[in-house]
């Protein structure tokens, strides 16, 4: 039996990695068609006749199958559809694709530079004192305190005698990311809204599996602001909408507001100038033009109350027109928060590296 040897290549992939890499493809166009199978699929073929994503080893019919077998998507009167595993599925490809950008950095779990109560053991001990964990005694330290008063024959334990190990401290936080679903995401010939469904897939996903205890809340906003679960975000479409950025910050608010934790804090993506906002008597005022001065002021008010109300507004613009950077600055000052001026591409990485920077900071109470 003879053996046929090629020479490997870096860019050489394994079967399943290979799969891997397809399973990540096909949740982009998900995300990409909001949520469509059927067209996700038709601009795989398109894409696999293009660049030969396809061979002898696995073709389209394979990959369905495999979709099917691993219950990411099942079959519909329309022909397939996303299951609850599927849009799982979605959320875990944006975050890891997402993380891929960011820099090397030591191992996080939301840590701060704070000793109080906690998980992670450190190395320093202190006095024992009401509330503290009996798990966390030094049982070392403990005995050679009560030997030394009494000694070993005359041994007795008392409460002066226990020491602990200091925890570090461990913060939670409240975030809500909005998300702009305006006519302008998907103006001008360029994708906007994909990038941003990615960023909120990922962070959801970080925040469910790496810290559960923490609040999310996704909020889109177009003439109005709504609510959106995690699980329809992958099925989110932009809209005929003027952009009502008062509305949104002012839901967000009010989600936060019912969160005691004192971190609390607003991810804002958007591309657009605020071009709407309600009158009092419930009615719609727009001006497409946008950097209409009564839209401009009530919305710098919203950010103002966000500021009293201790939530930190951070901005991502996906564009750099001269008077959108202007408007985004007096927002920022209004709210003592931050703003990004990010291309698309790096959307994501300027998101979670300020998230998780973010986690390091203990905000005060006063």
């Amino acid at each position: 039996m003879k053996f046929q040897y090629s020479k490997w290549q870096p860019s050489s992939s394994t079967d399943e990695q290979k799969l891997q890499q397809m399973l990540s493809l096909f949740s982009y166009l998900v995300v990409q068609t909001s949520g469509d199978v059927q067209e996700a699929f038709e601009w795989l073929k398109q894409l696999a006749q293009e660049y030969g994503l396809f061979n002898e080893d696995m073709s389209m019919e394979d990959l369905i199958k495999k979709l099917k077998e691993m219950g990411i998507i099942e079959d519909a009167d329309s022909g397939y559809q996303l299951t609850q595993r599927g849009v799982q599925r979605v959320r875990q490809d944006a975050l890891r694709e997402i993380f891929t950008s960011l820099k090397k950095a030591p191992d996080g779990a939301h840590e701060t530079p704070f000793t109080g109560k906690g998980v992670d053991r450190l190395s320093e001990t202190r006095k024992f004192s009401f509330g503290d964990q009996p798990t966390n005694i030094d049982l070392t330290s403990t005995l050679t305190n009560a030997f030394k008063r009494d000694g070993i024959d005359d041994f007795t334990l008392k409460e002066e005698d226990l020491e602990v190990y200091e925890t570090e401290f461990q913060t939670s936080c409240a975030t809500v990311l909005m998300i702009d679903i305006s006519h302008s995401m998907i103006l001008y010939g360029e994708d906007r809204i994909t990038p941003a469904k990615q960023v909120g897939l990922a962070l959801s996903e970080l925040i469910m599996t790496r810290f559960p205890k923490d609040f999310l809340a996704l909020v889109v906003f177009g003439d109005e602001a709504k609510l959106v679960s995690i699980n329809e975000l992958p099925f989110l479409t932009v809209g005929p909408y003027h952009t009502n950025t008062r509305a949104g910050l002012q839901l967000a608010r009010n989600l936060l507001r019912r969160h005691p934790t004192a971190n609390k804090q607003i991810f804002m993506v958007t591309d657009g100038k605020p071009s709407a906002i309600f009158e009092p008597n419930g009615r719609l005022y727009k001006n497409s033009f946008g950097l209409d001065p009564k839209i401009v002021n009530k919305t710098l008010d919203e950010a103002v109350a966000c500021r009293r109300e201790k939530i930190t507004i951070t901005t991502f613009m996906v564009a750099r027109d001269p008077y959108l950077i202007n408007f985004v600055e007096e927002l920022t000052k209004a709210n003592q928060g931050r703003a990004y001026y990010s291309s698309l591409n790096k959307l994501g990485e300027f998101v979670f590296v300020d998230y998780i920077r973010n986690r390091r900071k203990k905000f005060s109470s006063q």
